[in-house]
This record gives structure tokens, sequence and C-alpha cells, in this order.
């Protein structure tokens, strides 16, 4: 590796407006991030399903052709 052209990689603080916040290691002293995988609901199984109950049959409905 070359000397003096890479940055210096220190302890950081990860922090979390839920408030979780860990330690980790970046070029930079401190983060603050808006979601996290201790709030994302995603990792937390508390996510909403979209329901497309009735999306097909409006389908067919709209653009079915007519028997003669």
């Amino acid at each position: 590796m070359k000397s003096g052209i890479h940055p210096n990689y220190k302890r950081c603080e990860v922090t979390c407006v839920c408030g979780n916040s860990f330690v980790t290691r970046s070029s930079v002293s401190s983060i603050k991030l808006e979601i996290c995988s201790n709030c994302h609901p995603f990792f937390t199984g508390k996510q909403k399903m979209v329901d497309s109950t009735g999306r097909v049959e409006r389908f067919k409905k709209k653009y079915a052709v007519k028997q003669a």
C-alpha cells in the first residue's frame, strides 16, 4: 500500500433517531441515521403487506373481449 494516500480508519459511533447506537470503524468519527436494523420494518417483522386483491379481476373486466 502506498503511504499517505489512505484516510485514517478510526472508531465510529453510529446513532439512530430511534435511540439505537453501536460502534464500528470508519473514516468519520460519527454517523447519524434516520432508520437502522433495530427499527426498520423489514427486520422487525412489523411491515405492512400491500394487498392487491382485485387488481387482476379489474384488469380482466376492463380489457375483456366481449364474446358474440
